[in-house]
């Protein structure tokens, strides 16, 4: 007998428990975008490295808050005053600029009446006296950890490594992924399609996923319904670090994929999972040149397939990468229409979220491209869910898809 099929949670574990870690390169920062530390990343400076002014005015030293002052010079970013102040002296001070010694306050300039070089209070002084001040290491410390391994690097993280006084950072190599879709009905071109045929979108669609990623992605096919073909085309995937197929994962007589990867050598993990879209599921591996290859063979259904990447091909990817959290994480939001009690499976409803209320497409066939195209958001369904009325909380997982955003 068949093993039942795996609870989601359950399937995405032991997948995920077969990761090893990619190796370690350096890249430069243009190059780090979407990728993720492999080590902590720590501090090579302090920032800010001293004092400086948060506001344009005028620096005045400790206990001479009341004035009046002389101005004896000026502050500019990149251009520090390099004396100290004495009492009754000030300095004309611009945003980001150094202190100068001995100065403890920044009176803003529209608190400041000026005559010459002499200047008195016209307004309030700062309360508390440092209130306009950044002080050293506000930011961060040297040695301090800036970034946690497992990190993704997205415009604000590279400018903290930047800061930091990080040129190159420390990534897993990004992972090599040959997609294939197979099957006797596909047609390579869609602009010439058979009335049997139906154009081959998966692999395309599965390709454009794993390139949201820093991957490097290789698509062939489509690839007929045939051990030779299949056993061909799989010949090309030897260095791979992910082969992902779409179609020929179920139990039909047609459906060869199981079969070409056991000759393939590769060895079965488990192939069914408890949800819907998407419960003929494939995960295998072969152990090629002391190293792991990971198999995921998908749906062939185009809803299914894009379902099971989200939630299995898009988990494996980030977590070869290093990612510290692969998985997607669901946000609660109101429905805005009803949803009918659910089956024995946990279901993935397609859905347009309007920042306000969810409601679901009003088609949920596998096939149905259309509507997943429009949706931005999957609703979480448990199994055996009873019928929510419109208002009650629902959990959603966020596409990337191109829909509304």
């Amino acid at each position: 007998m068949h093993e039942p099929p795996l609870p989601l949670e359950e399937a995405q574990a032991r997948l995920l428990a077969l990761v090893e870690p990619l190796p370690i390169e350096r890249v430069d920062i243009d190059g780090a975008l979407g990728r993720y530390l492999a080590e902590p990343l720590r501090a090579r400076r302090t920032q800010p490295p001293a004092a400086l002014s948060a506001m344009d005015g005028y620096a005045v030293a400790e206990d001479d808050f009341a004035g009046p002052w002389r101005v004896v010079g000026e502050s500019a970013a990149g251009h520090p005053f390099a004396g100290s102040l004495a009492r009754g002296e000030a300095v004309r001070i611009s945003t980001g600029a150094r202190l100068p010694a001995n100065a403890a306050c920044v009176i803003v300039q529209e608190d400041i009446a000026r005559a010459d070089d002499h200047i008195s209070l016209s307004g309030e002084p700062p309360s508390p006296p440092h209130k306009h001040i950044r002080p050293c290491g506000l930011d961060f410390h040297m040695d301090e950890q800036v970034l946690p391994a497992g990190a993704r690097l997205g415009p604000a993280q590279l400018a903290l490594a930047i800061s930091a006084g990080h040129r190159h950072l420390p990534v897993r190599r990004a992972p090599r992924v040959l997609v294939m879709d197979s099957g006797d009905e596909l047609a390579a071109d869609p602009e010439n399609c058979r009335e049997h045929q139906v154009p081959a979108s998966n692999g395309a669609m599965l390709a454009a996923m794993a390139r949201g990623l820093p991957c490097e992605v290789q698509r062939i096919g489509p690839v007929p319904d045939a051990m030779d073909a299949l056993a061909e085309a799989l010949a090309q995937a030897d260095d791979a670090d992910v082969i992902v197929t779409s179609g020929g994962a179920s139990v039909g007589d047609h459906d060869l994929v199981k079969p070409a990867l056991e000759a393939w050598g590769a060895e079965l993990g488990f192939w069914r999972v408890a949800i819907k879209p998407g419960k003929p599921l494939i995960v295998a591996t072969r152990e090629k040149s002391g190293r792991r290859q990971i198999v995921l063979g998908l749906p062939g259904n185009p809803v299914s397939s894009h379902v099971t990447a989200y939630l299995f091909m898009l988990p494996l990817l980030r977590a070869l990468l290093g990612a510290a959290h692969p998985l997607p994480q669901a946000f609660p939001v109101r429905l805005g229409a009803p949803l009918p009690a659910n089956g024995g499976r946990r279901t993935f409803m397609r859905a347009i979220w309007d920042f306000d209320t969810v409601s679901p497409a009003a088609v949920q066939d596998s096939s149905a491209l259309a509507a997943l195209a429009a949706s931005n958001v999957l609703i979480d369904r448990p199994a055996n869910a009873p019928a929510a009325e419109a208002g009650a909380q629902a959990h959603v997982f966020w596409l990337e898809n191109g829909g509304i955003a």
